[in-house]
């Protein structure tokens, strides 16, 4: 799972970047255009039961889900009509499977906002905006290249009228994601890679007052659709939290009043975005999640490991992860029966533990 992270400049994003990857190597300084070229990190999900599913099983390590972020240069109003600096920055974001748009909602004085003014609604509408007008440039320019092959061909003329149909749309600040396109139109413009098509998450950069907000109270507040994914993070708070020890943290929570750290929250949220979960193998070896589509039956969670295993697939030995560790390991849970055998037509859950048969 990759994401980009996009927003105006100051409002965190670095500070985001930094604190997710738990070190400093975006440079987050309080001047327009500081990130030039993209900073890349692989961030680990953070899942406890990984730890007690290896402590019953005798594991030698563990392995989490993980992904990437993408932190580009913060963007400004008519950042698109630059088009060399502008197309270099997104470049870098066209492949990710989702978009973060991180949005400043705290007030302070002492860090200046591009606009001089902190308002939320305004600046998500600025970067949409400039979104929207890339994927016009993008659907454009593949349309003056497809209606002379459209004359002699059929197929591409209807590829041509949906992208027609797509423009109409975008010209009138659609999100391409918001059309409701139909699964032929959609698999037209894959690799168009629009920005607007992605999945987008936004991150409210908040003080520590508002920390404890929901979602629905963000959404009301902040002016977003209820159907897109919103989680309120303090960068701030995160960045302090990342020399922490693990105790350290847990205590800093607790006095907090808070259950999770917003980065958690933050990557568990693009997850459920993008339609993601993992489940878990567990053996002396390592006790691993590995990432696959919600629905997915057992064939297609076998290949996430290999390939091949899809279609070597036989059968999978199932136990729910409490089971295992309740019963402290295989061996118990089968004797209490709390493993079940399962076949190809079986949906993977994300509370599963899986042992996996083959043949070849």
């Amino acid at each position: 799972m990759q994401i980009g992270i996009v927003g105006l400049p100051n409002v965190g994003k670095s500070t985001l970047f930094n604190a997710l990857t738990k070190n400093y190597s975006a440079d987050a300084q309080n001047f327009p255009f500081c990130t030039i070229e993209p900073n890349t990190g692989i961030v680990v999900v953070n899942d406890p039961r990984l730890e007690q599913i290896r402590e019953v099983i005798g594991g030698e390590k563990i392995v989490p889900a993980n992904c990437e972020f993408i932190d580009i240069a913060g963007i400004v109003e008519w950042a698109s009509k630059w088009e060399g600096l502008w197309n270099k920055f997104l470049a870098n974001i066209r492949q990710a499977d989702a978009i973060l748009q991180v949005v400043r909602v705290f007030e302070d004085d002492d860090i200046i906002h591009v606009n001089w003014k902190v308002d939320p609604k305004f600046d998500i509408e600025v970067i949409n905006a400039e979104l929207i007008m890339t994927d016009i440039e993008t659907v454009e320019k593949r349309l003056l290249a497809d209606r002379k092959k459209a004359k002699s061909d059929k197929k591409i003329q209807v590829i041509v009228a949906g992208y027609d149909k797509i423009l109409v749309e975008l010209n009138a600040w659609k999100l391409v994601s918001s059309m409701g396109l139909s699964e032929d139109e959609l698999e037209s413009i894959v690799d168009l890679h629009l920005l607007t098509n992605k999945k987008f998450v936004y991150a409210f950069n908040v003080s520590e007052e508002m920390m404890d907000t929901s979602e629905s109270e963000l959404q009301k507040i902040l002016w977003v659709d209820e159907n897109q994914t919103v989680i309120a993070i303090c960068a701030k708070l995160e960045s302090d939290m990342v020399e922490m020890t693990l105790e350290e943290k847990n205590e800093f929570l607790e006095e907090m009043e808070l259950k999770t750290t917003g980065l958690d929250d933050l990557i568990k949220a693009s997850y459920e975005a993008l339609g993601l979960m993992y489940y878990f193998t567990a053996w002396v070896q390592e006790v691993r999640a590995w990432t696959i589509h919600k629905w997915d039956s057992a064939p297609k969670a076998a290949w996430a490991i290999h390939s091949d295993f899809e279609k070597w697939f036989i059968k999978a030995d199932k136990v729910n992860w409490k089971d295992l560790v309740e019963n402290k390991g295989w061996s118990w849970a089968r004797e209490n029966w709390k493993v079940s055998l399962e076949w190809k037509e079986y949906t993977v859950a994300d509370w599963d533990v899986l042992l996996f048969k083959f043949s070849n």
